[in-house]
């Protein structure tokens, strides 16, 4: 996705080989514009294909996938990092190991919000090794939904999400996808012709 892709690398900060940061624009502050079209966009890619709902884990993620839920005129479900006061019985949990913070966190979905009878689409901010949405895929499946695909806003094309995501079978389409980061340093992997 073009304005995404002009995003990254004008504002975008890479900090080295493994961490790009998009805070100004994506996960601390969020750009409407630009959330609007990586919205439309994933709808449009996945257009036609039955989907009930649009998952994505908080909080980074929730910003795109309320946009693509819009779009697509579905239901945005929201997948906790841990359960809170209210959202402690009939639970979904699977543990999850971040890639990005070196630590593991307790994935949660209240199991009222989701069936055999939907087909979602997953929403992630990035993906690098695939542990995220993984654990998503996890608690869909618990849950007997099945899944449309994967959409990321930014693939680390050089680590191995994306081949253990296809090897699982499912659809996984990035806006944007890096082929190389160091310090100061971001490089697009170029598409094909």
């Amino acid at each position: 996705m073009k304005l995404l892709e002009e995003k990254v690398l004008k504002e975008g900060i890479a900090v080295n080989e493994n961490i790009l940061k998009v805070d100004g624009f994506i996960n601390h502050q969020a750009d409407p514009v630009l959330m609007r079209a990586i919205g439309e966009d994933f709808a449009n890619h996945f257009k036609n294909q039955g989907i009930t709902k649009i998952v994505t884990i908080e909080s980074s993620g929730i910003a795109p996938a309320l946009m693509t839920a819009a779009a697509m005129g579905v239901p945005l479900l929201i997948l906790k990092k841990s359960p809170s006061r209210v959202l402690n019985e009939d639970l979904y949990q699977t543990v999850v190991t971040s890639y990005t913070k070196g630590t593991s966190y307790e994935l949660t979905l209240a199991s009222r919000l989701l069936d055999e009878r939907d087909h979602v689409l997953i929403i992630d901010d990035f993906l690098a090794n695939g542990e995220a949405a993984t654990g998503a895929v996890r608690l869909i499946r618990k849950a007997h939904a099945t899944i449309a695909g994967i959409g990321i806003l930014i693939e680390k094309a050089f680590q191995p999400g994306r081949a253990k995501l296809e090897e699982q079978g499912f659809c996984v389409y990035a806006q944007v996808r890096i082929g190389r980061l160091s310090k100061d340093v971001i490089e697009l992997v170029s598409k094909e012709l």
